[in-house]
């Protein structure tokens, strides 16, 4: 893995939007990741690739021992191969006008010493610098990472003939193992909390161990949401002799997918104390790597390895962009949410599309849809949910139930699933209910979504696979989209990031700390209010320490506003960053006495 050309990656889009992301960005020199979940559509998508590249295929069947991992590693090779069959092809086009390489150099900021070089080489017209400008752009261009992500608690148990497997060949720990045995040189993002069986998992790979020169050649990423989470989980992985080469901060409500809310420790506050503690972090790791190195024998390094810093969550302007890299000192910056609006980038489909471009802030909310218990940010009028709604009116709610990928319960039973909606209407109807109870506790019931269906329906359709898991869609944008309204090419949206064009049409978003902040007290207003009366002494004291916990970040922003208004306030806005924090805190000091 080479230093990066961009100053922006691409994180993980459901299971389907960005499975691919890497086929059509990688050759750009833009990194994104991948989602490890779904090896039935990897399956197809590299039966698709090989066939556009003449590359012999093989299906792998359900029937082939370890299936899932040898269909991953598979998958990760074709992907790479497509993205260096790609690149090749570009730096082909060195001396042509408007080629790919041109489109590449044009794409990296403007401060990027590689454009400014190149600019230079193509200004000099002269024979003899043809092939000195070859060596240089093979010394200097680079491709994109290709990243993947697992989901650690989406290890569901396998059986064979009703007997169960070995914790090897639980879905994640399988995931984990195909791209262990991949050819890449990327990063695998750990997310959604810590499982140690996974992270024991690790030590039975030799790509996850640095070399007697210090180098790695497969990256861990841990995708926390504050620095204690990263210290405890960095340590614990240390202590296997394995290094966490990069700490991805992601604000636990103002992002897309499934939202994990935090006790009200807010993206700016977070990233203060990593900023503050990054130096500490990096040495007490180190120190625990090496002792669990030298007691396996193996080459530990004298210095801390490279350790980087990021963050995503509700990103959307060039302001925002640059002060996240410049005051927290961050390595780069993901953007999530307004891809989805890329076609270029992404898997998506056309009605899909349509519904994210004309979504505003009411149409984009924190559901109970998932069968994981967990918040889920979704769009009203998705058609997963209007199929969901229409099975529930009838009388016959869930979905069948195929994958499984979700299916995490004691019984193995997935919640949106035909099978267990029916045992629990029937449980339902048994306690003879007044019908105005009956409807609310059905309602919650039926609410849930099949996702792993949903949130791959558009990659099938737009690559246009067969399928018999039906055309409804699920999609799972973050509240920026809100704030996004029409379909932009790639290099449009580069362009926006780096503040060379502007997309955003309105005036009126609030700012990333800010509508961040905003949910947050929206969301333990809601805590509060559904928390069963009397409340207890040890509810209402985590209660209160959260609300103190927004109060310390309110008054945090109100010092950093002061401080920064030129650097984050956007030009011609109508909302005062400094007023509409002063409305917000007010807001925050009233939760209190929600709870006296």
């Amino acid at each position: 893995m080479q230093s990066a050309q961009h100053t922006f990656h691409i994180p993980v889009l459901g299971l389907g939007y960005s499975i691919d992301t890497p086929a059509k960005v990688a050759q750009y020199g833009i990194s994104s990741v991948i989602s490890l979940v779904d090896d039935i559509l990897m399956e197809k998508l590299r039966e698709m690739y090989c066939k556009k590249l003449e590359i012999p295929f093989q299906s792998i069947s359900v029937k082939t021992e370890d299936y899932r991992a040898k269909r991953i590693t598979a998958y990760l090779d074709t992907i790479q191969e497509v993205a260096r069959r790609k690149f090749e092809k570009l730096k082909e086009s060195m001396h042509q006008k408007e080629g790919e390489i041109e489109k590449y150099i044009k794409m990296l900021p403007d401060f990027s010493q590689v454009k400014q070089k190149f600019n230079q080489f193509v200004n000099v017209d002269l024979e003899n610098m043809k092939q000195k400008m070859a060596e240089w752009v093979n010394d200097n261009l680079h491709m994109g990472d290709i990243d993947v992500n697992i989901m650690s608690k989406l290890d569901r148990v396998n059986t064979r003939n009703g007997e169960k497997l070995p914790d090897m060949y639980n879905d994640a720990h399988a995931a984990l193992r195909g791209f262990a045995n991949s050819s890449l040189h990327s990063s695998l993002v750990l997310s959604a909390g810590m499982n140690p069986r996974l992270y024991g998992y690790l030590e039975e790979f030799e790509d996850f161990y640095p070399d007697t020169s210090g180098k790695l050649k497969k990256k861990i990423i841990l995708k926390v949401s504050d620095y204690r989470s990263a210290l405890i989980q960095g340590r614990f992985l240390a202590k296997k002799g394995i290094w966490v080469s990069e700490y991805r901060v992601e604000s636990g409500l103002n992002c897309g997918g499934h939202a994990f809310a935090t006790e009200g420790f807010l993206l700016g506050p977070v990233l203060e104390e990593f900023k503050a503690n990054r130096e500490e972090l990096e040495q007490t790791i180190h120190e625990a790597l090496v002792k669990a190195l030298q007691e396996k024998g193996r080459p530990a390094p004298e210095k801390p390895l490279p350790l980087k810093l990021t963050a995503q969550g509700g990103v959307g302007t060039t302001k925002e962009h640059q002060f996240l890299l410049d005051y927290y000192q961050l390595d780069s910056v993901g953007w999530g949410t307004p891809f989805m609006l890329v076609p270029e980038a992404v898997n998506i489909d056309d009605k899909t599309l349509d519904l994210l471009c004309k979504a505003k802030e009411e149409d984009l909310y924190l559901s109970h849809i998932s069968p994981l218990g967990v918040l889920f940010n979704n769009v009203r009028g998705n058609t997963k949910d209007i199929e969901k709604e229409r099975r529930a009116k009838a009388g016959t709610p869930g979905f069948s139930c195929t994958k499984k990928f979700l299916a995490l319960n004691e019984e193995g039973i997935c919640t949106a699933s035909k099978q267990y909606m029916k045992a629990k209407t029937s449980e339902l109807k048994a306690m003879e209910l007044a019908e105005e109870e009956f409807q609310v506790k059905y309602a919650t019931l039926t609410n849930k979504a099949c996702l792993c269906k949903g949130l791959s329906a558009s990659a099938y359709q737009t690559n246009q696979l067969e399928s018999n898991e039906g055309p409804d869609v699920s999609v799972c944008p973050g509240p920026n989209l809100a704030y996004f309204s029409k379909p932009v090419s790639l290099k449009t949206m580069v362009d926006h990031i780096y503040g060379r064009t502007n997309i955003i049409e309105r005036n009126d978003r609030p700012n990333l700390f800010l509508k961040e902040l905003k949910m947050y007290i929206d969301y333990l207003g809601n805590k509060i209010d559904e928390t069963l009366k009397p409340i207890s002494e040890k509810q209402k004291k985590a209660l209160e320490n959260f609300q103190e916990n927004l109060q310390k970040a309110t008054d945090y922003y109100k010092e950093i506003f002061q401080k920064y208004k030129k650097q984050l306030e956007e030009p011609g806005a109508v909302n005062c960053m400094t007023q509409e924090l002063e409305k917000l805190k007010n807001e925050v000091k009233g939760l209190k006495t929600k709870l006296i």
